[in-house]
């Protein structure tokens, strides 16, 4: 019987590209294709797959989100991240959902169809260069939810009392949460707070 397989991407490239890959196995059938995370968890209902190949990031329902319903559902499920971010907290966050592997976009081709294979036979792939940015970047740091807010909205260029006024909160709020946001990441200032977060994958710029 052929692995089959489902992906989920919102970008067509991707998707006809992956599409190309699995289509010269033999033992490889590509069984459904998701555009959003929350299309992923319907079809794996329906079609239940051996192996899914999940985008990270992803509209309605991102691949984090999607990785935790589907591995709620069904505990055995087999769940790839692909994506083009490479910092420790992304990588945390998706092996946390209960993904098996974990692989950049620039890694596709020979490597996905090997990835395939060894998670459908139970293993987990996670490549040298993922695995250094989980050895690089420990301890991992947690940020609360609204820290996260105000440490993105930052990003975006915004100002403390813009930032107030976005979230229905004091200029003196959104200071002290940045504050803690600089302890935690061990930075001394609101730009190298930005700077470390995108890099490590806390908050992305969309």
């Amino acid at each position: 019987m052929p692995i089959r397989v489902l992906t989920a991407d919102d970008h067509p490239v991707v998707r006809n590209g992956l599409r190309a890959i699995i289509a010269n196995e033999r033992d490889i059938e590509l069984v459904a294709e998701a555009t959003d995370g929350a299309e992923a968890v319907a079809l794996y209902e329906a079609h239940r797959p051996d192996v899914v190949l999940m985008d990270l990031r992803m509209p309605r329902l991102d691949g984090i989100g999607a990785t935790r319903a589907i591995v709620a559902a069904d505990a055995g499920a087999r769940i790839v991240m692909l994506t083009t971010y490479e910092g420790d907290a992304d990588i945390y966050r998706a092996l946390g959902a209960g993904a098996r592997g974990y692989l950049l976009k620039d890694m596709l081709g020979a490597a996905v169809i090997q990835t395939i294979r060894t998670v459908a036979a139970g293993g987990r792939v996670i490549p040298p260069d993922v695995a250094a940015r989980l050895v690089e970047f420990t301890p991992r740091v947690d940020l609360t939810e609204r820290e996260l807010e105000v440490l993105g909205l930052t990003a975006k260029g915004l100002r403390n009392r813009d930032i107030a006024r976005a979230i229905g909160r004091t200029e003196a709020t959104v200071k002290a949460h940045l504050k803690h946001v600089m302890e935690k990441l061990g930075v001394d200032d609101r730009t190298a707070a930005v700077t470390v977060a995108l890099q490590r994958g806390i908050i992305h710029l969309d």
